[in-house]
């Protein structure tokens, strides 16, 4: 070959784990891939341990640093071997053969060369984690058969174990399952001992099945700097400290990111393996651009489109909502309907609906909350309670044309027994495999880093709780207490080298993922088998399934979620409605009278006796307003209407309080300040709050009269702030 094809600037990395492998990598996905942008690399594959945890940071700080983005995992496999049983065993500390549950099992890596090797990968990593225990898992490797088109494997050095699958008979068992075109043998260069009698075995036989080797440097970290992290995480992984791991930690700093020059540089004798593994990656097409999600269509009555339906039920919930149905509430309908129709959205506003009907229908009170209460839409299908085209308020902050993302619907139900119904129904209806709540990816922080930290590095038990208490909040300290002198002020020598290393460890360790747990109340539902889309895995609480992303990894990917949060008060509302109805319902049948039930949208809103009550802050027990702080504001507020709730609850919040408006806004409606506008055009936006900017809606409207925002712009403005 002539030396073109193997130039320096061929090689790609295709094996890379980020710490979303949970204590098998040490840094985020942005740290990689920032190494990778200034290495110069054009392309870089994530594949973390069991999962696509990492996948979409990684997907969208590639595409913003100009690096095509691969995915694969690597997948555990289970395995018959015993305890020295082979070669391999003998020659590699536990570490090198990653993490062995049973002490038997070896990892498989493989990429996604396309949106069906994707779509595969995702079902083989669900089928793994929904029948196992959260955390563990492995697949048998007859259960990749069906399961292979469109991955790419890697056979490694579990491929020498003779024991196990005889001469050749792994790589001969990947061959017949991937085929020979996707199967590669991986040759890695670390430094270690017997590593170089190892890839010449692999490279012979690599020759003698006709697969290419490729070059890969199995990255654990971006620098050689997290080697010590690296270290602290793999002992964290095996429950021992640093002082009795032995040969589970690594040998040297040799996993890290290295340049492509010095990738080159190291396999010049294989400049075939340098040059297949750009190859490979010219090969791969697939990225996670598109998905193929695809959010539920909602079963409409034979003759009606979803757009046409909403329209109709809307009509109707408009109707009873608006008494009369007057026609600034029917141009605000008719304006969001055409927008919904327009964004194609009216599926989802329905099948919103059917769970708010479910509610309804199993006597669950249930209520929209957050800028859903902006859409007269959802106040006339008993989404919301609160009529926005009365109290003013600014549909864009919900959905606007140019923000191009799906509308954010979050419903309040009572938490227990009833929410979790809501719940159970949804995976009812959508299938075991069609339905699944977000996850909530937890991360070291203070008090866990200092704890997990402390005992690796040693620390006595008391030790270990005196610096997790410590810790516990001082990366929210003043940026003035430095962490030397914080850890001075609990009584630790900063200048013993035990206590320096916390230190430095103990920072490197903030916000690396601890371990994946489940969303307050996100759920995602899909058109089709959520699996296709991002694996499942079955949460630590029974009968919970989740997705291996969070809900900003999900808002990312396109992939809709609808938020049922458990709200205690909820349930103290029903009980109430319910013992006032039927209090009501009593007299109806004593005075032969027919009086209406009370419901939350036609609660009378200026009943004189809850305004006393509010005024003499006798408010404990009442939502929102029974903390100490509302309790102090009360009296001098002195709330004589229903908006001066909604400016109570809003001014004891932490923007208007550190942007110091609490005492404008008071003096003002005291009589001790003049009202002031910044511009006369402001006065309509700030006249019902003296002047003061107090909401969020506020300022959507100053960044469109002032600056000449779009909604949508001024929606984006306001995410930012």
């Amino acid at each position: 070959m002539n030396a073109r094809v193997y130039s320096v600037s061929s090689y790609i990395e295709i094996h890379a784990a980020s710490a979303f492998s949970f204590l098998q990598g040490a840094s985020l996905p942005e740290a990689i891939v920032d190494r990778a942008a200034d290495l110069g690399y054009p392309a870089l594959a994530l594949l973390d341990r069991d999962g696509v945890y990492g996948a979409p940071r990684f997907h969208k700080a590639a595409r913003a640093a100009g690096i095509k983005p691969m995915i694969g995992a690597e997948l555990t496999i289970a395995g018959s071997l015993t305890p020295h049983a082979s070669r391999l065993n003998d020659r590699n500390p536990p570490s090198d053969v990653s993490r062995e549950p049973s002490g038997c099992s070896w990892t498989l890596p493989v990429l996604c060369e396309s949106p069906d090797g994707y779509r595969n990968l995702c079902r083989l990593i669900t089928r793994m984690k929904m029948r196992s225990p959260k955390g563990e898992g492995a697949l048998a490797i007859e259960e990749l058969d069906g399961f292979t088109t469109g991955l790419v494997a890697l056979a490694g050095r579990a491929a020498l174990d003779t024991r196990r699958f005889g001469v050749g008979g792994l790589l001969d068992r990947l061959v017949g399952l991937f085929g020979r075109d996707c199967t590669y043998v991986e040759l890695q260069r670390h430094f270690r001992r017997h590593e170089e009698a190892d890839n010449q075995a692999l490279a012979a036989m690599a020759s003698a099945f006709r697969v290419p080797v490729v070059a890969t440097g199995g990255v654990r970290f971006a620098t050689p700097a997290e080697r010590p992290l690296f270290d602290v995480l793999t002992c964290i992984h095996h429950r021992t400290d640093l002082a009795r791991a032995g040969r589970r930690l690594a040998p040297n700093a040799e996993r890290y990111l290295q340049s492509r020059e010095d990738m080159a540089a190291l396999f010049a004798d294989r400049p075939d393996a340098i040059a297949r593994s750009s190859e490979l990656a010219d090969r791969i097409q697939y990225t996670m651009a598109d998905l193929g999600y695809r959010f539920p269509a909602y079963p409409v009555p034979r003759g009606e489109t979803e757009s046409s339906f909403l329209r109709t039920v809307t009509e109707v919930g408009a109707r009873d909502r608006y008494r009369p149905y007057h026609d600034r509430a029917r141009a605000q309908i008719a304006r969001e309907l055409d927008l919904i129709e327009q964004l194609e959205l009216s599926g989802y506003f329905l099948i919103v609906w059917d769970i708010v009907n479910f509610c309804r229908q199993h006597d669950i009170l249930v209520q929209g909350r957050g800028s859903a209460a902006n859409s007269a839409v959802c106040y006339s299908l008993g989404i919301t309670a609160v009529d926005p085209v009365g109290m003013d308020l600014l549909f864009e902050r919900f959905l606007s044309e140019e923000r191009g993302e799906w509308p954010d619907i979050d419903l309040d139900l009572p938490s227990g027994d009833r929410r979790e119904r809501v719940i159970q129904h949804v995976y009812q209806k959508y299938g075991p495999l069609g339905a699944a709540m977000t996850a909530n990816v937890v991360t070291y922080r203070g008090r866990s880093a200092a704890r997990e930290v402390g005992k690796v590095l040693g620390f006595e038990a008391a030790q270990v709780d005196r610096l997790a208490t410590a810790m516990n909040g001082f990366e929210y300290a003043d940026p003035a207490d430095t962490l030397a002198g914080h850890l001075a002020s609990v009584g630790l020598d900063v200048n013993a080298d035990r206590v320096r290393l916390f230190a430095r460890l103990w920072g490197e360790m903030q916000d690396l993922p601890r371990h994946l747990g489940q969303h307050s109340g996100g759920m995602v539902i899909c058109q089709g088998q959520l699996d296709a889309v991002v694996p499942l895995e079955n949460a630590s609480m029974p009968g919970r399934v989740v997705v291996q992303w969070d809900k900003d990894d999900c808002a990312d990917m396109g992939i809709v979620k609808v938020d049922l949060l458990g709200l205690g008060m909820m349930a103290v509302l029903q009980d109430t409605l319910a013992l006032v109805n039927g209090e009501q319902q009593h007299l109806n049948a004593e005075t032969s009278s027919v009086r209406p039930v009370v419901d939350l949208a036609h609660l009378p809103p200026e009943d004189p006796a809850v305004y006393r009550m509010l005024c003499d802050a006798d408010t404990i027990g009442v939502f929102q307003v029974e903390s100490r702080a509302q309790m102090a504001t009360l009296p001098r507020l002195k709330p004589a209407c229903f908006y001066d709730i909604v400016v109570q609850v809003a001014i004891i919040r932490p923007g208007p309080i550190v942007g110091q408006m609490v005492h404008p806004y008071l003096n003002r409606r005291a009589g001790r300040e003049a009202v002031r506008y910044p511009h006369a055009s402001l006065e309509p936006i700030l006249a019902r709050t003296l002047g003061v900017p107090l909401f969020q809606e506020q300022l959507l409207r100053m960044a469109m009269v002032a600056a000449g925002f779009t909604g949508g712009q001024a929606e984006d403005l306001r995410r930012a702030f």
